[in-house]
């Protein structure tokens, strides 16, 4: 018998759950449990920009690996994924990016997610957005989501912009507006110098209201079925197990990994695969788990001179200043310059996308840092290959197969080669070269094609974008149809970046948040 019962349960509060649950209790008459498998987010590391690589490989992060990657010099690639309040967005480096127009026309135009078009999802993006320098058509002003300009610019991410007009890329200040294209500062999801995330945005708000109930540290292990419908979940808590009833319906947002986990473990799945298991079958859904995709990226390392680095700079002075103002270098996001361009002159919208660091973060930055160094990170955004996740046993505690396929196909890796080109020109120009001491990977500043693919194979890793493995649309494969709902199960809805039909050209937590807001709407407008 269930332990009590609410009209919706939302499982996993990130950057599409906490949206849903908070705006579901805009409703008085509507009861919601929000369950998160992490703590409160209350960690310094969590609200100080500069700070998020310090919650990597913690008790704040999930700690995936994926299989050996062919193209990685047969490395497992580690992907952080938050286990807290706010998801992602509790760990993220806070980029404010929504995608290429284009990105949203593709899903409804290639895999039949209807209303999903750019047109269809501009007023969800302005909805969330509160930005506090753009308007217009394009953004909103008073929306729960913080966005600003950050409080602190290192100044070899200013004079790499300067290099980057100087070889021919056109100066971008909103790459959210008219255009994506060009090169310029990034704006982030922050207030005032600290990080802002969907905890701060939605959850903590909305968790006055005497209609929402958020349990942390509550593990889901399996969505309860009654045939093929979904009636409620059930969950760990303080080593005691609960199942609880979902008189309206269940969403599911625990992210491209833990959802299609989720799905199989409740036996909505690739039948085959679940049958191996010893997982009952109880709606075959061949695309669970399927079209894993994630934007792959690999650095052009630059040694500097007559400059600083910011990772020599989380001292306890910047720290009292942070504390105190919001200012300072504890207020870089680290990734805080950026670029979308062509490898290729015959395409119609970017493929490449640039983070540049001031420092040299490779390895998630998970090395102690000998020396001062620039990072330009080259990121492939309209990606090619694709994966999979696969469970590996039936028990709920086990870490699934993730192989998201890196440069599996051939056209990634060209793509890649042609963005670092770009890369590399940009770092001649006079505003960077100044600062430029020598290269460090690759080792020349004008390196053959092999020497790229060998610096990619050394280098390459997550931008922590993983998508598609219970992809909306209405093709064979599909998981979600437009309105989220699990095809083939009733009251079963799933919101969060594992419903995007492909990777869009950009940073995916804005567009995350994005689909939080419209699954509200169309579940507020289905009751």
């Amino acid at each position: 018998m269930p332990d009590e019962k609410f009209d919706y349960i939302v499982i996993g509060s990130g950057s599409a759950g906490g949206v849903v649950a908070a705006r579901l209790t805009e409703d008085p008459d509507v009861s919601v449990l929000l369950l998160e498998a992490g703590p409160a987010d209350d960690d310094d590391n969590i609200h100080i920009p500069l700070a998020f690589s310090m919650l990597f490989k913690t008790k704040w992060d999930w700690n995936y690996e994926t299989t050996p990657q062919k193209h990685l010099d047969g490395r497992r690639a580690y992907w952080p994924r938050m286990k807290a309040l706010g998801g992602c967005s509790s760990m993220n480096a806070m980029i404010y990016i929504r995608g290429n127009h284009g990105d949203y026309d593709e899903w409804r135009d290639a895999y039949g997610a209807t209303g999903w078009g750019f047109d269809d999802v501009l007023p969800y993006f302005v909805k969330a957005e509160g930005n506090t320098r753009l308007a217009g058509r394009f953004h909103g002003t008073d929306g729960p989501l913080h966005v600003e300009d950050r409080t602190y610019n290192h100044e070899l991410s200013t004079s790499f912009i300067e290099a980057g007009v100087a070889a021919g890329l056109k100066r971008n200040d909103d790459f959210n507006g008219a255009e994506q294209e060009g090169i310029g500062p990034y704006q982030v999801t922050c207030k005032k110098g600290r990080r802002w995330s969907v905890a701060d945005a939605y959850i903590h708000p909305a968790a006055k209201r005497s209609n929402l109930t958020v349990r942390t540290e509550s593990f889901v292990t399996r969505i309860v079925m009654e045939g093929n419908r979904a009636v409620g979940v059930a969950y760990v808590r303080g080593g005691e197990h609960h199942v609880v009833r979902a008189d309206a319906e269940v969403v599911l947002s625990g992210g491209a990994i833990n959802s299609p986990q989720l799905l199989m473990l409740s036996g909505i799945g690739p039948g085959a695969h679940l049958r191996d298991l010893g997982i009952d079958v109880a709606v075959e859904s061949a695309g669970v788990g399927q079209k894993l995709q994630d934007h792959p990226v690999s650095g052009v390392l630059s040694y500097t001179k007559d400059t600083t680095d910011v990772a020599e700079m989380l001292g306890v002075g910047n720290l009292i200043k942070w504390k105190a103002t919001g200012k300072g270098p504890l207020s870089s996001n680290v990734a805080e310059t950026g670029a979308f361009y062509t490898s290729r002159d015959d395409l119609d919208l970017p493929d490449i996308q640039l983070h540049v660091a001031p420092t040299g973060f490779y390895d998630n930055g998970m090395h102690e840092p000998v020396r001062r160094a620039l990072t330009t990170a080259v990121t492939l955004v309209n990606v090619q290959s694709s994966g999979h996740v696969k469970l590996r046993s039936a028990d709920p505690t086990w870490h699934p197969e993730i192989d998201p396929g890196y440069f599996d196909d051939r056209a990634d890796l060209e793509a890649m080669i042609g963005g670092f080109r770009t890369a590399l020109e940009i770092l001649r120009q006079g505003p960077i070269a100044k600062y430029v001491d020598e290269p460090w990977i690759p080792a020349s500043s004008d390196p053959s094609d092999d020497e790229i693919i060998e610096g990619i194979g050394r280098l390459g890793q997550t931008l922590y974008h993983p998508v598609g493995t219970c992809a909306m649309g209405t093709i064979e494969g599909s998981v979600v149809d437009p309105e989220l709902k699990v095809h083939g199960v009733e009251g079963l809805r799933v919101a969060d970046a594992s419903v995007m039909p492909r990777v869009p050209r950009g940073n995916t937590n804005a567009p995350t948040v994005m689909i939080g807001e419209k699954c509200a709407d169309l579940i507020k407008e289905s009751r």
